[in-house]
């Protein structure tokens, strides 16, 4: 045990042994990681699932030197050492964190874990004495260096120009299904189904606070509903629209957005300041609805405005008749 490093070892003092076992667990992890990736990307990247089965197979193969390289030189019993026994040694994010983000993001991940192994064999390669192992880890290094080469070649094999549009289509849809459309009808329904409630509290008490206060439970109440009823609705696996965890806190985040949005301003004592903020705000509000149709649900700009504006201030003229009267 070493204080201030949770128990973990230094990488400076490893044997040889220990750092070629811990070369040996890398490699099988990176392996992993790769597979895992082709597996989550299969269904609807066949062709970028295919490039990353190729790195796997790369990964294997530097296994396998290395457990040779290490049955010559120690024998049949590797050492288990592994990423998070050594401190300061890079560790790998979650495969879960990462394949929810996207294809794109998956692919710079992959950039990310040969820059890592191409430093770390560099690295061992500096502190082993033995030619034959000094060699192989810079062989390795060399090798994950020119992983993206490879990688490169792969995809020119795998991805050609139609295969390549294909899947930016499917990426693209993908994340308009998951996070787009379920955070604009979110949007959509805590700018509008808030205004009545919001603007009749405001113009009945011309009280700051209590508006404040109705505008808050308001959002943040529809919010809930609405990212529950959103990850309720559909599972997405027939309908391919994604995770429903994912879309249920899109919807319920951008619902009680876009109810807080014109509740903030009643934080303002004076009435008459925080009510023009407001009507303001919803201005804008209803504009960046009618933005976000027209530009990733392709709805026509006339239509989308007549939907979105007009219902808007058909809602905030009720709130505001009902809280006048």
């Amino acid at each position: 045990m070493i204080p201030g490093f949770g128990g973990r070892r230094r990488f400076s003092d490893l044997s040889e042994q220990e750092i070629l076992a811990l070369a040996i667990s890398s490699e099988e992890d990176d392996a992993r990681i790769y597979r895992l990736y082709a597996e989550k990307l299969r269904g609807e990247f066949p062709a970028s699932a295919k490039v990353f089965d190729g790195m796997a197979e790369e990964e294997d193969g530097h296994r396998q030197r290395l457990i040779e390289l290490h049955r010559s030189r120690f024998g049949e019993v590797i050492p288990l050492i592994r990423r998070e026994h050594v401190a300061g040694y890079y560790a790998r994010r979650p495969v879960w964190l990462v394949e929810n983000l996207g294809i794109e993001r998956i692919r710079e991940e992959a950039a990310a874990m040969e820059t890592e192994a191409e430093t770390f064999y560099r690295k061992a390669a500096q502190r082993t004495s033995d030619a034959a192992t000094r060699k192989l880890l810079g062989d390795l290094a060399a090798a994950e260096a020119g992983h993206e080469a490879k990688a490169g070649k792969l995809a020119e094999k795998h991805l050609d120009e139609d295969a390549r549009e294909s899947e930016e289509r499917a990426s693209k849809r993908q994340f308009v299904l998951t996070w787009v459309q379920p955070g604009l009808a979110g949007l959509m329904d805590g700018s509008v189904s808030t205004l009545a409630p919001i603007f009749a509290t405001a113009f009945a008490t011309q009280d700051t606070h209590t508006t404040f206060l109705v505008g808050l439970a308001a959002s943040i109440g529809a919010g809930i509903s609405m990212g529950f009823t959103e990850a309720a609705s559909d599972d997405g696996e027939l309908s391919g629209r994604g995770s429903p965890m994912k879309r249920g806190f899109a919807s319920g985040i951008m619902t009680a957005v876009g109810g807080l949005g014109h509740a903030l301003p009643y934080l303002i004592p004076d009435f008459w300041t925080a009510t023009t903020i407001a009507i303001a705000v919803v201005f804008v509000e209803l504009w960046a609805i009618v933005w976000i149709q027209n530009r990733f649900m392709e709805t026509p700009f006339l239509r989308a405005t007549f939907q979105v504006v007009l219902g808007g201030a058909l809602v905030f003229a009720a709130g505001a008749l009902i809280g006048g009267g």
